[in-house]
């Protein structure tokens, strides 16, 4: 609970001015509408907002945005941009998952000529990609391959026949983060990740067939090759125990280095480091080989989800027409320049749940979107839909490029334990025509579509602020989960 009472600066936004008695540098803003802010305020999501505004060298603001709720140390939908030079980098920061992510690849198939075919398409997507808590990858990686996989990232995969460099060139950073080095990685992190690429992972990861409902944006939607009553397919996961280890290992090294450099934190949570210290570097170059590792198991599952609708459909992908829209990286700190003061600076902007939103003529927007501006891709609930946003101007002055990377949750995992059953959700699933296919009963019941906030609600706070405003909504017809 907090006693934090944020106070409404604007439409869709409030605000907790900077408090020196608190260690406060910069002020917490929070992009939310009222039910939401309700929310918020009912756990830590504003208190860890408020402790992240008083680490060394943050800049303008904490943010929280809307899809906000408590995570570790950071919320989770929480960005902060710290100084290149004087500031920290933190693990928490970034988050567990490194570089859990979501991409979208777009058919040509109609909700009719898949509707007759959903269970034999979701069974064969069920049984082709690994998925579940410790799940193995279908391929069998050597310690060298490993090593080219953390330092290539998407390209490895492609290189490997799992796509093509149509794949790279619609990735955030086309899929292979520079200056990865494998060396930085423990032997720990190795082993948990060695059998486990090119696999789904548990939790709220997922693959999802769904139709496009809405169109909102035309000319964003006909860039993207989408199209109203056509068939998408969503992939959400991350780095699995890879990234997860690599997380552990230097928040670890964060919280015994805290007296050497004179780090006094308002919870422990937050342990950091100087962004320019060896520590820094070294969790900088470990954190780029867990993002590349994500890239690459999307890729595979990618590959894999392409191969189910082959057989099924007795047409080949090109013919299908299955080409990725975007793919974009939720949990992740990169350098970037940001006009801060009146300047363009360096700055390490932390993304904890949150996903780059880019406008157009900027260098980092592929060149397929440059003139466009970036997709943002933010899932929903199993049961409701996910959304295709466009990165827009007001990101950069709001919000450091940034913009919520999903519905957020609602309710913890063991509370939809308790409140719900398996054959339940399954049920109002196959209500709404929706068919499931999960490794376990938790799979199914700690994502019921309850437990998460309302994805429309946190996309329209996006899109009234201009951070990044609608394409398109799509709507689930078929899931996998772990």
């Amino acid at each position: 609970m907090t006693d934090l009472k944020p106070k409404k600066i604007g439409e869709n936004q409030y605000q907790i001015d900077a408090d020196s008695s608190l260690g406060m540098k910069v002020p917490v803003t929070i992009y939310a509408n009222d039910v939401l802010l309700e929310k918020m305020m009912t756990d830590r999501t504003i208190k860890q907002a408020v402790n992240v505004s008083t680490l060394p060298g943050i800049q303008e603001h904490s943010i929280v945005l809307p899809d906000g709720h408590e995570g570790y140390g950071f919320p989770v939908g929480g960005v902060a941009a710290m100084d290149a030079e004087e500031g920290m980098i933190s693990p928490g920061g970034v988050g567990y998952d490194i570089n859990c992510g979501v991409r979208l690849l777009r058919t040509n198939l109609t909700e009719e000529q898949v509707r007759p075919k959903l269970n034999d398409l979701v069974n064969d997507l069920f049984k082709s990609i690994p998925s579940g808590v410790g799940s193995k990858g279908a391929v069998r990686l050597t310690q060298s391959e490993l090593d080219e996989v953390l330092v290539k990232g998407v390209s490895w995969a492609i290189d490997n026949g799992y796509g093509t460099n149509d794949d790279a060139n619609v990735c955030e950073e086309n899929g292979q983060m520079a200056n990865a080095d494998p060396n930085k990685v423990s032997d720990k992190a190795r082993k948990r990740g060695l059998p486990q690429l090119g696999s789904l992972g548990s939790g709220n990861h997922f693959l999802e067939v769904q139709r496009v409902q809405e169109i909102h944006d035309e000319e964003a939607a006909k860039r993207m090759g989408i199209e109203e009553g056509t068939i998408t397919v969503l992939i959400h996961c991350g780095s699995r125990g890879f990234g997860h280890q690599v997380c552990s290992d230097y928040l670890r090294i964060s919280e015994q280095v805290q007296e050497k450099y004179d780090i006094n934190l308002a919870d422990r949570e937050l342990a950091c480091v100087p962004n320019t210290s060896e520590e820094g570097e070294s969790y900088r170059k470990a954190m780029f080989a867990a993002l590349n590792f994500a890239w690459s198991n999307r890729q595979m599952i990618t590959h894999w989800t392409r191969k189910s609708f082959e057989r099924v459909f007795s047409q080949s992908e090109s013919d299908l027409d299955m080409k990725l829209v975007y793919d974009v990286a939720h949990n992740i700190a990169k350098v970037e320049k940001h006009r801060i003061d009146g300047k363009q600076k360096k700055v390490v902007v932390h993304r904890k749940g949150a996903t780059r939103a880019f406008p157009a003529n900027m260098d980092e927007v592929p060149s397929k979107y440059r003139d466009l501006g970036q997709p943002v891709l933010v899932p929903g609930s199993m049961g409701t839909g996910s959304w295709i946003l466009l990165g827009n101007e007001n990101s950069m002055s709001a919000s450091f490029g940034s913009t919520a990377h999903g519905a957020g949750r609602m309710m913890s995992r063991s509370k939809a334990r308790r409140n719900f059953t398996e054959s339940e959700v399954k049920k109002s699933l196959n209500d709404k025509g929706i068919f499931i296919k999960s490794l376990t009963r938790d799979g199914v019941v700690e994502e019921t579509p309850q437990a998460y906030k309302d994805v429309d609600s946190v996309v329209n706070v996006s899109h009234n602020l201009g951070i990044a405003t609608k394409v398109a909504k799509l709507v689930p017809i078929g899931v996998i989960k772990g």
